[in-house]
């Protein structure tokens, strides 16, 4: 078998999936590690011993990431090449959600926005510091956990009107782009007895709807109608209804395609197969 590895080393976690010869997908995985070395490593033995591969069974391995700067050197003598993030990001969402023109948003510990067109080079459009790393930072102040698991947990349980403040609280007039129950402020209109799971749903909804309304400017800055949303948090519970609503209010199609939180290793693996 000739497996071709693309792993995405982030900033908290280390994606990675095998690609045969033809593009299909063997299996995907994710690690957690704070060292980019270790998360390495770490992603390659669970991923050959789950699936039952040898080293011999790999033909080439794809890095993408913030630590595929720490690597120089071919992996366990496998050719081991380096792919631009951004281009991976590009490549994978295109590849997923099957656009040939799209803004590729990538939810990690922060938030990058790709335009990507089928046959060109990507062009990073903008980036934001609100993403993956907020929701755990300001949930392990304001709800005493930055457990992804647990904050979802709690956000399921909360009522995120206990904290923001919506158009209906402040008018009773409403607009065909100012419904009455949309948010105006964000943590505007926190109650006294919120409880935890109402601050996680209120993070949820702020840092979502942060990355949307950034989402919805760089679609219009570079005359596309499609965004496709890849990265872990794209598998929020809370995404697709908030996405819905931007969809509703600024005619922009938001797409969350299968396999969304491994676009980045994925397209770094189609890349090195594309160039071959």
């Amino acid at each position: 078998m000739s497996v071709i590895l693309g792993i995405d080393i982030g900033g908290s976690t280390t994606k990675i999936v095998g690609l045969r010869s033809d593009g299909g997908a063997i299996a995907m995985h994710r690690v957690q590690a704070q060292d980019p070395i270790t998360s390495l490593y770490g992603a390659m033995g669970n991923f050959l011993h789950t699936n039952l591969l040898q080293l011999g069974d790999v033909s080439r391995i794809a890095l993408t990431g913030v630590g595929a700067s720490y690597v120089d050197e071919d992996i366990y003598g496998i050719p081991t090449e380096k792919v631009e993030e951004f281009t991976a990001v590009g490549t994978g969402g295109l590849a997923l959600s099957g656009q040939e023109l799209a803004v590729v948003v990538s939810m990690g510990t922060g938030t990058a926005f790709i335009r990507a067109e089928r046959g060109r080079p990507v062009q990073h459009l903008c980036g934001s510091g609100v993403g993956g790393g907020s929701l755990a930072g300001l949930c392990s102040r304001l709800c005493g956990t930055r457990k992804y698991a647990q904050i979802m947990k709690l956000a399921a349980e909360g009522d995120v009107t206990r904290v923001d403040l919506t158009v209906g609280d402040l008018t009773r007039n409403s607009h065909p782009s100012l419904p009455l129950d949309i948010t105006a402020a964000n943590f505007g209109n926190v109650s006294d007895d919120a409880t935890p799971g109402d601050f996680a749903a209120g993070v949820v909804n702020m840092v979502l709807q942060s990355i949307g309304t950034t989402a919805v400017m760089s679609c219009r800055a570079c005359g596309c109608g499609t965004a496709v949303l890849t990265g872990f948090m794209s598998n929020l519970p809370q995404a697709r209804a908030c996405f819905d609503l931007f969809t509703r209010l600024h005619g922009i199609r938001f797409i969350i395609p299968e396999n969304a939180a491994y676009a980045t290793s994925i397209g770094a693996a189609l890349s090195i197969m594309e160039a071959q």
